[in-house]
């Protein structure tokens, strides 16, 4: 077995965290059962380039006791618990390509080694492998059946090809589900965001300003945690809707330069490019700290930092102290990458449970349809997603109500009025 990973001594320490892991996502633990009994995916090549994590690593497992034959690589560079990647070779027999703190080269070869394989499905975080398949790799088009696609960023890519024209096989948008993005996106990175900050600075959240660019649900999962610990939160928006929605959660709004100057801690989750540029950085008070918890480092425009520095230091693990040539200081976490995965663990297991249970079922249901689907962004079925929120209450011993068969009628019929 071919794969390429940092230490293979490593495997022990992972192999204790990857079960910690599995104890908190009983959601998955059933899928695995049931596909180790139908094999679902049997005879089944599947790429996935996913964070290479505890959690991921029980996602993998799942795949594999389902049929499918599996190669991981990671989504980025900094995101590889080189433990865990060391463990999946060595106890799962599954091939990895992922070392931490990998150059771009050595990413993009991951890619490749991951490709080699000519895979039937890949799975997706932040579409780097479709992208791959559509500018290099269109050789490979004839064996897919499809991908999921995990994240914002990555459906952003996606939907923009399809609007193109230019996609060539269909996708699941694993992060459109309800119980990926209302859940993973808001708790899971709200809690991950402010504990890679905090891990990485030792810094007091409450009493300070704390700025969040962007509102959607990963924005307002981070405005909630850190309002939630004391901070003084404000957002900015592009979107009139979402800016009036933080308004109306209590939450200041106004543009960046007007934030720039205010804020002790800015956090970037747009999905967007040059949020936080060089006007920016002019305004911030000495001292400011910066991270980015979108999915690619180019929120932050960490090129244009670096012209108007004139030093940087590593100054604490993960903190990039610059001193700007007006002799104020800025401080980068996890080099611009994201902040929960650079500078912490990335999201707690029991909320993966659900995103990745998603990724499992959405796997399956291309094996199964991937003949009568075209090359479009399909959102997860509702019944998949459904089932999925079941489970899960089930696992937390929540019972809900059911209809009765009077509230059916009622609500399927339309003669009844006041």
């Amino acid at each position: 077995m071919r794969y390429d990973i940092s230490n293979i001594n490593l495997a022990k320490k992972g192999k204790l965290r990857i079960e910690w892991a599995d104890e908190n996502m009983p959601v998955l633990k059933l899928v695995r059962e049931r596909f180790r009994r139908q094999r679902p995916l049997k005879g089944v090549r599947l790429g996935a380039c996913l964070h290479v994590t505890t959690e991921t690593a029980v996602l993998m497992d799942t795949l594999k006791a389902g049929g499918a034959d599996v190669r991981l690589c990671a989504s980025n560079p900094l995101s590889t618990q080189d433990d865990v990647a060391a463990s999946l070779v060595k106890d799962h027999r599954i091939p990895v390509f992922a070392r931490r703190g990998e150059n771009n080269k050595v990413y993009y070869k991951h890619i490749e080694d991951v490709l080699e394989a000519r895979p039937h499905v890949t799975m997706d975080d932040g579409a780097d492998l479709v992208s791959t398949i559509h500018k290099s790799r269109r050789d490979l088009v004839a064996d897919i059946m499809g991908s999921t696609e995990e994240t914002t960023t990555g459906i952003i890519r996606l939907r923009s090809l399809e609007k193109s024209k230019k996609l060539l096989f269909p996708v699941m948008a694993v992060n459109d589900a309800d119980t990926k993005h209302l859940f993973d996106n808001r708790y899971g990175t709200g809690q991950s965001t402010v504990d890679g900050i905090m891990r990485a600075t030792n810094i007091l959240i409450a009493g300070k300003v704390f700025v969040v660019s962007g509102y959607g649900w990963c924005g307002r999962g981070v405005a909630m945690r850190a309002r939630g610990m004391g901070a003084n939160v404000v957002i900015t928006e592009i979107d009139p809707v979402k800016a009036l929605e933080a308004v109306m959660d209590g939450f200041s709004v106004m543009p960046m330069k007007a934030a720039a100057k205010k804020g002790d801690v800015f956090v970037t989750l747009t999905g967007d490019t040059t949020v936080l540029h060089a006007d920016h950085f002019k305004l911030m008070k000495d001292g400011a700290i910066v991270a980015n918890a979108g999915h690619f480092n180019v929120e932050i425009d960490i090129p244009g930092l670096e012209k108007m520095s004139r030093r940087k230091r590593v100054i604490r693990e993960g903190v990039q102290e610059y001193l700007l040539k007006n002799g104020k200081k800025i401080n980068l976490l996890g080099e611009g990458r994201l902040v929960n995965l650079a500078c912490a663990e990335g999201h707690p297991a029991i909320v993966m449970d659900m995103s990745f249970a998603n990724q499992a079922l959405a796997a399956e249901y291309l094996a199964k349809n991937h003949s009568r689907l075209e090359q479009k962004v399909y959102k997860m079925p509702e019944e998949i997603d459904r089932n999925i929120a079941r489970l899960k209450l089930k696992s937390m011993g929540v019972d809900i109500d059911r209809l009765t068969p009077l509230q059916k009628k009622y609500l399927s019929s339309w003669e009844i009025g006041t």
